[in-house]
């Protein structure tokens, strides 16, 4: 277990094969946007894998990037995250992104040293210095001025953290494989906690870790994202679900749920414009009365 002070560790002593791994859906522009910011890492990765449910959402990608690997797999987090550990038999690492996270350019060379220096390390999340999901989101300008602010270190503290942070987040893959893990596709469209899901099944095996050094920032791009009643609903069905499931505990259930139930009911108080609180307050509601009813299962969050 590693505490939660900083530890500073060498440069990596043996190389690994890394793949990156984006799942996306309908927003071709930003996926393309976000492969063609991957050649700026001073650390190239091995593979950039990218998992859509249709040829639409990544129109233009592969003419533009002909080094990307396309997969075609079904609609929702899970199910696309599944057909990229498929993909990755060749790989000892994959570093899941989301479709509009910008990497600083030492992420990967960051990341490797930890995974290289740390055999029991099987998962590592970056630094997230600004994250556009809290408001109306980030432009890629906008980023690169806040990794501006947040330079590099030229060290790799690593502190010990609950579960990697979705959006950013590598594992190891020998780990992996050797259990057989998968993202539970119980959890529908964009499966709010299936990191956390993930992060602590995987957890079993190994520390998680998060390595400041690997900055990066998450655009937060609100086209294509899960409605807000929807997301509402499984802001209080998938805690319940995965504190049942036994990934979650309880305290950490139900900070998340609070947390969200009130920001909520703020935001809709405020009148607040950016995120959609109105619509997650009714989905937070729905919940509640689902759970009084016993009829609350994270699948019922694709039907509103």
């Amino acid at each position: 277990m590693f505490a939660r002070e900083a530890i500073f560790i060498e440069p990596p002593v043996r190389h690994l094969r890394i793949g990156v791994a984006i799942a996306t859906a309908g927003r071709p522009e930003t996926v393309r946007e976000t492969v063609g910011l991957l050649k700026r890492q001073i650390r190239a990765a091995d593979t950039v894998l990218v998992c859509s449910p249709r040829q639409e959402d990544v129109e233009g990608l592969c003419e533009s990037h002909p080094e990307v690997v396309h997969i075609l797999g079904p609609r929702g987090l899970p199910h696309q995250r599944n057909r990229l550990l498929d993909a990755a038999d060749d790989l000892d690492v994959l570093v899941f992104l989301d479709d509009d996270f910008v990497m600083a350019p030492e992420y990967l060379a960051e990341t490797e040293a930890v995974l290289a220096a740390h055999p029991t390390v099987v998962m590592t999340t970056g630094k997230v210095v600004a994250d556009g999901i809290l408001g109306p989101g980030l432009s890629v300008a906008d980023a690169e001025k806040h990794l501006a602010k947040s330079p590099a270190t030229g060290s790799l503290p690593l502190v010990s953290v609950y579960n990697g942070y979705g959006c950013n987040m590598a594992v190891r893959l020998t780990a992996v494989r050797a259990h057989h893990l998968r993202f539970d596709e119980q959890l529908p469209l964009y499966a709010w906690l299936e990191d956390v899901d993930f992060s602590r099944r995987l957890a079993a095996f190994g520390s998680i870790v998060r390595v400041s050094s690997a900055r990066g920032v998450h655009l937060g791009v609100k086209s294509g994202r899960q409605p807000g009643m929807g997301l509402g609903y499984a802001q209080i069905a998938n805690p319940c679900y995965l504190i049942a499931k036994g990934t979650c505990s309880w305290r950490k259930g139900f900070f998340l749920m609070s947390r969200n139930f009130a920001a909520n009911v703020l935001g809709t108080l405020r009148g607040e414009k950016a995120v959609d609180r109105r619509g997650r307050l009714s989905g937070n509601l729905r919940a509640v009365l689902d759970l009084m009813t016993q009829r609350l299962a994270p699948s019922r969050a694709q039907h509103f």
